[in-house]
């Protein structure tokens, strides 16, 4: 249902933007003068180097901004210092419109609210939904990540399970430490944190295994992105841990560990969808006046997926879709 609807708001919004064939079957968009191609968008985002989850994101923003005829540039930094400075930039540069993920609010606050006052619209995405009305932005697209993490904790105490390890992988992310609370709140048993820098996968996978093996009592794991979830996989075989594993974010590694049955669960957040639908919505209020969310998310998750639904998105995901 969540996959018709973001397709059903896709449509609509090329609807209402003017997007026509000539009758050489090329698109063409019409919204006034030159249609879109004068518009220039900016994605900043505090994707740290080498997070595949961020080339989704990145990838369903160009197509977006290909179909709406806009231009895209996407920079990152997840130092919030730098990224504020590349929010700056972009503020100079005079972008139409501003798509920024808030890992760390306080830290983007003021390059935020710079460019609200200078008439920019700004949709924030991924992390960051909490403050993102306070600082003036339009809407923002993402899950809610207590949701997400409770939906983790719920199925780790419906299997029985009574210690939990929750992986952060980047230190200071709000939005990780909203799914391990989520998760710890719904669990009811014994939790910790464990972090690890995904900068690092071999790191990751070492020190998730060298916990399992030094707790061997810990028999549930709950990691925060796709890459991270392989690597934890690879722990648990070298601990040599019964641990029941699931993460949040798919790629094609996951989908094909919750077929096999080595991963119990993973939380899809819709990374493409974070990267889709901001674009659309941007052009939307700069050609039309139109406003998506008035001031309140537009979530694209957390959807479940096990065994028995997985089915249903691995092409997707195999396409980079999820």
């Amino acid at each position: 249902m969540r996959r018709r609807f973001i397709a059903a708001a896709a449509a609509a919004a090329l609807l209402l933007s003017g997007c026509s064939a000539d009758d050489g079957g090329s698109e063409k968009n019409e919204a006034g003068e030159g249609g879109g191609s004068d518009l220039t968008f900016a994605m900043v985002t505090h994707s740290a180097p080498g997070d595949a989850f961020w080339d989704i994101v990145k990838s369903g923003g160009e197509d977006a901004a290909e179909v709406m005829g806009v231009e895209l540039t996407y920079q990152a930094d997840p130092d919030p210092a730098q990224q504020s400075i590349l929010i700056s930039n972009a503020i100079a540069q005079d972008v139409d419109g501003l798509i920024i993920s808030m890992a760390n609010p306080d830290g983007l606050e003021e390059a935020v609210k710079e460019a609200v006052a200078a008439g920019i619209p700004v949709i924030t995405i991924n992390s960051g939904i909490d403050y993102s009305q306070e600082f003036g932005a339009m809407t923002h697209v993402g899950q809610s990540e207590s949701l997400a993490g409770k939906a983790a904790g719920e199925e780790f105490a419906k299997a029985g399970k009574t210690k939990m390890v929750c992986v952060i992988h980047e230190a200071g992310n709000i939005g990780q430490e909203e799914r391990c609370s989520g998760a710890e709140e719904a669990f009811g048993g014994e939790f910790e944190t464990l972090q690890v820098d995904i900068a690092d996968l071999t790191s990751v996978q070492n020190t998730i295994a060298a916990k399992l093996q030094s707790e061997p009592d810990i028999d549930a794991v709950f990691t925060l992105n796709g890459s991270v979830t392989t690597a934890a996989l690879g722990a648990i075989e070298e601990a040599g841990s019964e641990a029941m594993i699931g993460g949040i974010d798919m790629d094609a590694e996951v989908v094909a560990a919750i077929e096999d049955g080595r991963l119990a669960f993973a939380i899809d957040q819709q990374p493409y969808a974070q990267g889709w639908l901001p674009v659309v919505f941007l052009h939307q209020k700069v050609v039309d006046a139109m406003e998506v969310g008035g001031g309140q998310p537009v979530f694209s998750g957390p959807m479940l997926v096990t065994k028995d639904n997985v089915a249903d998105i691995a092409d997707a995901t195999t396409r980079g879709k999820h």
